[in-house]
């Protein structure tokens, strides 16, 4: 008898919030932005975990990305350097300091024309498609010179795919195991 009033207790309910909906004349409550602070921003994450040291993840995490260039930059080069003391300029044709200045703003740039990918020998930072290998990319561009060749077993990761396939159709995103 109890599980049936429970039962029929939470149909009404499920009842009840079925027909609870939301319309064009509800009222927008203003967002209370002192509320929320950013803590965290991860644009290009493996650049944040390789050059932003432990000590000032929070400052980095928390920069506004146009001032990130100007705080970490120099920082950034010299991470750089100590990574890769031979390097001279990279596939990009970047030296240390301008490849380093555009590390240091986490940000993803999209084209909005043309293709969408983060490298692909032609197309340099317009975007990042779900199956591009972004890891080798920025290892590539790290410690393989200028021709992409130098330091062979530094300059890729050696995961070539995703491990399940992506999918052509929004989600995109390929199915969980």
């Amino acid at each position: 008898m109890k599980n049936r009033i429970k039962t029929g207790l939470l149909a009404l309910m499920a009842l009840a919030l079925s027909f609870t909906a939301c319309n064009e004349d509800d009222p927008i409550m203003p967002v209370d932005e002192s509320r929320y602070m950013q803590e965290d921003q991860m644009a290009r994450p493996a650049i944040n975990t390789v050059f932003v040291s432990s000590a000032e993840k929070d400052a980095f995490n928390t920069t506004v990305p146009s001032m990130q260039g100007a705080a970490f930059a120099d920082k950034f080069n010299d991470k750089l350097l100590a990574l890769n003391p031979g390097y001279s300029t990279n596939a990009l044709g970047l030296d240390a300091a301008t490849f380093t200045s555009v590390l240091a703003t986490d940000v993803l740039t999209v084209s909005t024309e043309g293709k969408t990918t983060f490298f692909d020998g032609a197309n340099v930072l317009t975007g990042r498609a779900l199956a591009d290998d972004v890891i080798s990319v920025e290892l590539l561009l790290i410690f393989g010179g200028p021709e992409g060749t130098g330091n062979p077993g530094l300059t890729d990761d050696n995961v070539d795919a995703n491990d399940k396939a992506f999918l052509n159709t929004f989600p995109y995103l390929a199915t969980p195991h």
